[in-house]
């Protein structure tokens, strides 16, 4: 099984703050706050992530990307049968 890079599989407990109505409308309709919010929070998470990823490896990206545009795709031009 594929370990999760960013999940820990602990809980702790966190102070939010969140507008009254939307607690008290979800809790009225029983919505789990925890449950909506960790997806929610891992998807934030996860784009700062990759966005980071990027910035770091902007130069390498760039220099790949000038090396594809020059020289074209490697192997493009075999035929699978």
């Amino acid at each position: 099984m594929k370990r999760d890079p960013i999940a820990s599989g602990k809980r702790k407990p966190v102070n939010m703050s969140i507008d009254t109505g939307i607690v008290a409308f979800a809790r009225e309709a029983g919505v789990n706050l925890s449950q909506v919010s960790e997806p929610a929070i891992r998807k934030a998470a996860e784009a700062v992530r990759a966005r980071r990823w990027q910035e770091e490896h902007r130069e390498w990206i760039d220099a790949h990307n000038r090396w594809i545009d020059e020289n074209g795709i490697p192997l493009s031009t075999l035929r699978v049968l």
